[in-house]
């Protein structure tokens, strides 16, 4: 069945059409339809196989059809997400596929003054995509109303309810006056989250959709190298080298690291970009604009990029550290290998971080392909001139404090 096919506006075929998408994906072949009917649903697929679009395409057509001028006369859906970048990624989705329709979609987060933002609520917004902190500082300030909203989106709605915003969500939900759909579209779910999500929607009109039995897409390749700790920026600076074209998308466990790895490459001569929790939001959507135009083919970041962040034509994936929580790894690997694209995701573990590989395997319920590095290939990527260069500072800064100690054993003498 084709997109032309669906009983959907002809302005959202166009868009689709425009956009190169001609027939839905699985998740968005089961999902539309019980969206269309109004139906409650959890939906649960692989990342990148087109989970946004699953319920931007039912939420905006059924919007357009009933929506009878351009002004707005409240907000009708409300998308929420745990990231500004997520946020501003599903919301450019929402714009391209409501392109020359009468929905406005308008885009909510924190790291920017609120002052633009309350004005452009004023102005009219039928769809809101809104991180959770902002957007609950302006529904208290009395600048977003609930009371039009009839359908609640939660994307990466594991990750939401576990950051603890259940009661978040209960407390939007008994602030919605009308009848109301509730949608939870996630890559990865667990029984406690599942509970959760079943606890918030109509069980009895639920439609469950659930992801293949492996988690991870099948055009993603990805294996782990057994590398020490002290040693990854070496591995990593030899990949980067050998592999000179490409989108390549490095994680990294906390803000430190990010800028520690970064460091590391700037000194092996390599340009990348950064991007973590302590970088404002200039600085954040700057960073993700040169990753996705191509300004830089290497960005560093901390999972806080790992999730739903859909950037065209990634080739790599580097996991330089294991993830704490395993249903991260599947997270990150998805950023590569998206729609009908094929992938690679290398995982560097340290002897410290097999216990973190033990737990993704038994998560993704089989064993990750090891690739072997024999003790010769091993020493030639450790004496790179970085670390060569490393080692003779590190001698220079032995003979001067040598030299200072001979000094002063000198004066001693006379």
């Amino acid at each position: 069945m084709k997109f032309d096919q669906y009983y959907i506006s002809s302005d959202i075929k166009k868009n689709l059409a425009r956009l190169g998408f001609k027939r839905p994906t699985d998740i968005q072949f089961k999902a539309i339809p019980s969206i269309q009917d109004g139906e409650d649903v959890l939906a649960i697929a692989q990342t990148g196989t087109g989970k946004t679009a699953a319920f931007a395409i039912p939420v905006i057509d059924k919007i357009h059809r009933y929506k009878t001028s351009k002004r707005s006369r409240g907000i009708k859906c409300i998308v929420m997400v745990p990231t500004r970048e997520l946020a501003l990624q599903i919301g450019e989705v929402f714009k391209e596929l409501a392109k020359h329709t009468k929905v406005m979609v308008f885009t909510l987060h924190g790291g920017i003054e609120q002052d633009a933002q309350i004005i452009k609520l004023q102005d009219g917004v039928d769809v809101l995509i809104a991180t959770p902190g902002r957007m609950f500082d302006l529904i208290s300030q009395g600048a977003i109303r609930l009371e039009k909203v009839s359908t609640l989106v939660l994307d990466e709605a594991d990750h939401m309810l576990a950051l603890g915003f259940i009661e978040d969500i209960r407390y939007i939900k008994k602030m919605l006056r009308q009848k109301h759909q509730t949608l939870f579209f996630s890559a990865t779910i667990n029984d406690e989250i599942r509970k959760l999500a079943y606890s918030q929607v109509n069980s009895a009109a639920i439609r469950i959709q659930i992801s293949p039995e492996d988690r991870i897409s099948k055009n993603v390749s990805h294996a782990v190298m057994f590398v020490d700790m002290d040693d990854k920026r070496f591995f990593l600076a030899r990949f980067l080298q050998d592999h000179p074209e490409g989108k390549v998308m490095i994680f990294v466990r906390t803000k430190v690291r990010a800028e520690r790895v970064a460091a590391a490459m700037a000194r092996a001569g390599i340009e990348v970009l950064s991007i973590h929790g302590d970088k404002d939001q200039g600085e954040r959507s700057s960073a993700m604009r040169s990753f996705r135009e191509g300004g830089c083919r290497v960005l560093v970041a901390t999972d806080i990029s790992a999730r739903g962040i859909d950037v065209a034509d990634v080739a790599y994936v580097i996991n330089y550290d294991l993830p704490d929580k395993p249903e991260n790894y599947v997270h990150r690997v998805g950023r590569t290998g998206r729609g009908m694209n094929k992938g690679e995701a290398i995982s560097f573990c340290s002897r410290e971080e097999r216990p973190l590989l033990e737990a993704i395997e038994a998560f993704i319920t089989k064993p990750v392909e090891v690739m072997k590095v024999n003790d010769e290939g091993y020493a030639d990527i450790i004496r790179t001139p970085d670390k060569a260069a490393l080692e003779l500072q590190a001698l220079v800064a032995e003979h001067e404090a040598w030299l200072k100690g001979a000094g002063k054993k000198s004066k001693k003498r006379k």
